[in-house]
């Protein structure tokens, strides 16, 4: 594994600290991590999001309602 140093602000080094605290995380770098994965996880969603508004606005209308244009986009998501 990677070892880097990083510098964080005083109050996200409180925050981190508390999270150790709670025993939720072993160490800070475990949770930075996480908060990483996280990101990385929400960055594949946002990127998804915005090909299908790309491809929806170059596609012109539909005829489905709103409905099932929701339903069929938690049913991808869901997958």
């Amino acid at each position: 594994m990677a070892r880097q140093s990083i510098s964080f602000t005083k109050p996200n080094d409180e925050w981190l600290k508390s999270q150790v605290d709670t025993q939720e995380y072993s160490s800070k770098s475990e949770l930075v991590n996480d908060l990483i994965r996280q990101a990385r996880n929400q960055q594949i969603e946002i990127d998804w999001i915005k090909a299908k508004l790309d491809k929806a606005e170059n596609s012109g209308f539909s005829n489905d309602s709103k409905e099932q244009i929701l339903a069929q986009a938690k049913s991808i998501i869901n997958d």
